[in-house]
């Protein structure tokens, strides 16, 4: 038995939700920030057996895609605000970070 720990953006939650209930997966959310943009994310616990990863992975990659965004950039210490504009720069935000832990033992009560 695995737990799958993914991590997606909150733009993606919904869909990734729908396909893993479809596909028969229990899970649980929990709502996260991310910590570069402090967007909303959303982290997914899903429990697996061995043979469910790759049809698991098959989904998340489906359902979950990258895109870019313009996210203004301002130094950390930009002593006089007025002297300094701020240059839009395009960074990929979505997709998802999944991490596979391995479980010594379950148990539902």
């Amino acid at each position: 038995m695995k737990l799958c720990v993914c991590i997606v953006h909150n733009r993606d939650r919904n869909k990734i939700t729908d396909e893993l209930v479809r596909a028969g997966f229990k899970f649980t959310v929990i709502g996260s920030t991310g910590g570069f943009l402090r967007e909303g994310n959303t982290t997914f616990l899903i429990g697996i057996d061995d043979e469910d990863r790759p049809s698991l992975l098959r989904l998340i990659g489906q359902n979950c895609k990258t895109r870019e965004q313009l996210v203004n950039v301002t130094p950390f210490d930009a002593a006089p605000a007025a002297a300094f504009i701020a240059t839009p720069l395009k960074v990929p935000v979505g997709g998802a970070v999944v991490f596979i832990l391995p479980v010594d033992q379950f148990e539902r009560y």
